[in-house]
C-alpha cells in the first residue's frame, strides 16, 4: 500500500470492516444490493498523511441527489458568512478581487461574497447542491475541479486572489492535480485557504466517526506542510476551528511569497510533542474506539432488555460508520429523525433503520436519543429542550460513551 501523495509506505492503524456509502439512503423495499467497501485508514512513514486505504470512486459520493447542505446548520451559517466578511476584509480588498471556492455546496460563503459584488466562482459537482446555489445569486461551474478546470476558469476569468474549501480537500485522493490546478490559477501573492476535520481533534476526541467514505485525508500540519512543499507551497498560517468536532483552516501562498505566521511553527511543535502521526499513538486511538464501541452495544442491549424506546438523531454521513462498526440496526435503535428532506422515508445506509422527519422526536419523545450529529450538540439541545423537559435523555459516545440529562 502506497500513500497518495508522496509513494511512501502505509501503515495502518485502524480498519472498520465492510461500509456502506455513507450518503446512499435506501428506499425501502428497494431489491437492489448496496456498494460497500473496505474502510480502514493508515499513516505514511514518509509525509505522515493519514488517509483511507481503499478510494471509492467519486461519481458514487458526488452526484445530483448529493443530500448535504452547507446552511443546515445555523452554527455553519454564521461560521461561512464570518470567513466570507474576513475574506472581503484582507485577501479581496484589492481592485477587481476573485475568488475560487472548490465545492461550493449550496452556496452558504460565496452568496455573502456575491452579495459584496465581488467577482467569484464556485465549483461543485454535485447538481442539486449547484442549483441551490444558483438561486443565491452564486455564479456556478458544475464540475469537479483539477488542473484541467483550473485552465479553463483562468482562460474566462483570469488569475484568483483566493483560492477556498472547506471540507472539501480532505474528500480528494488526486491532490496532485488540484495542487497543479491551484498553482495555475492563483496569482502570485494569492492564498489557497482550506478547511477541514483535525486528525489531532480525531485522536483526542476518539471521534471515529469522522473517518468515512467520503474523508479519504485526515490532515495535521505536518502532513499539509509536507503535501504544500512538494507542489511549490508554503504553509504560512493555521487556526484551530471548534466546528464540526474539530478543524484546522490552512492556507498556503507559494514558497517565499509570504512569513509564516508563529502558528504554524505552534503547532507543528504540539504534534511533534504528541507524537501524533506516529503509527503507535493511531493504534492506541483505534484501541480506544473499539473499547467505546463495546460500550454502546451494551449499552444499547441493556436499555432494549428494560423496553426503553431509543430513537437516533441526525441522519449524517459520519452515522454510517457507527451504525455499521457497531451492529447498530432498528432492534437497537427504532428510528432517526433528520430535517433534510432528501433522506427522510428512506433507510439509514447498511443499517436499514427508517428516517423521519423532525416531528416524529417528539410524536411521542423517546426514553432516550442517540446524539448521532454530535458535533452539533449545543444547538441541538438547545433547539430540543423539550426533550429533557419530558424526561429524555441524551447518549453520547465522544469522546466516550456517556449520558446527558437534558
Amino acid at each position: 500500500m502506497a500513500c497518495r501523495i508522496c509513494s511512501g509506505r502505509l501503515h495502518p492503524f485502524a480498519d472498520f470492516g465492510r461500509q456502506p456509502l455513507s450518503d446512499a439512503f435506501v428506499a425501502p423495499g428497494d431489491p437492489g444490493e448496496e456498494f460497500s467497501f473496505h474502510l480502514a485508514a493508515g499513516v505514511c512513514e514518509n509525509c505522515s498523511m493519514a488517509q483511507l486505504l481503499e478510494e471509492v470512486p467519486r461519481e458514487r459520493m458526488f452526484h445530483a441527489g448529493y443530500p448535504y447542505l452547507s446552511s443546515g446548520s445555523s452554527v455553519m451559517r454564521e461560521h461561512f458568512g464570518n470567513l466570507a466578511e474576513r475574506l472581503l476584509a484582507t485577501e479581496l480588498a484589492g481592485p477587481d478581487p476573485f475568488v475560487v471556492e472548490l465545492g461550493c455546496n449550496d452556496g452558504a460563503m460565496l452568496s455573502v461574497v456575491a452579495g459584496a459584488g465581488v467577482r467569484h466562482l464556485g465549483v461543485e459537482p454535485s447538481g442539486g447542491v449547484a442549483d441551490l446555489a444558483a438561486a443565491r445569486g452564486v455564479r456556478v461551474r458544475k464540475d469537479f475541479f483539477e488542473a484541467d478546470t483550473a485552465a479553463a476558469v483562468l482562460a474566462e476569468d483570469g488569475p484568483a486572489d483566493v483560492v477556498y474549501a472547506a471540507n472539501t480537500l480532505c474528500h480528494i485522493p488526486y491532490l496532485d492535480s488540484i495542487m497543479a490546478g491551484v498553482d495555475a490559477l492563483l496569482r502570485p501573492g494569492g492564498v489557497f485557504v482550506f478547511e477541514d476535520p483535525y486528525l489531532g481533534d480525531i485522536v483526542e476526541r476518539a471521534s471515529f466517526d469522522q473517518i468515512y467514505d467520503e474523508h479519504f485525508y485526515f490532515f495535521t500540519a505536518t502532513s499539509v506542510r509536507a503535501m504544500a512543499r512538494r507542489h511549490g507551497f508554503e504553509l504560512v498560517d493555521v487556526e484551530r476551528l471548534p466546528v464540526h468536532g474539530g478543524e484546522v483552516r490552512y492556507t498556503l501562498a507559494r514558497r517565499g511569497a509570504r512569513t509564516p505566521a508563529p502558528a504554524v511553527a505552534g503547532l507543528l511543535a504540539a504534534e511533534e510533542a504528541a507524537a501524533l502521526c506516529d503509527p503507535a499513538t493511531l493504534r492506541g486511538f483505534a484501541a480506544r474506539v473499539a473499547h467505546n464501541r463495546d460500550r454502546l452495544v451494551t449499552l444499547l442491549g441493556a436499555l432494549r432488555e428494560e423496553g426503553a424506546r431509543v430513537y437516533g438523531y441526525g441522519a449524517t454521513a459520519k452515522s454510517a460508520t457507527v451504525l455499521t462498526y457497531c451492529g447498530i440496526g432498528p432492534e437497537l435503535v427504532s428510528l432517526v429523525t433528520d430535517t433534510t428532506p432528501a433522506k427522510q422515508g428512506r433507510l439509514t445506509p447498511g443499517s436499514h433503520i427508517p428516517v423521519r422527519g423532525p416531528e416524529a422526536f417528539a410524536d411521542p419523545y423517546p426514553d432516550y436519543a442517540l446524539l448521532l450529529a454530535w458535533n452539533h450538540a449545543e444547538e441541538i439541545m438547545a433547539k430540543e429542550a423539550g426533550f429533557g423537559r419530558a424526561g429524555g435523555t441524551w447518549i453520547l459516545y465522544v469522546p466516550e460513551v456517556h449520558l446527558v440529562r437534558a
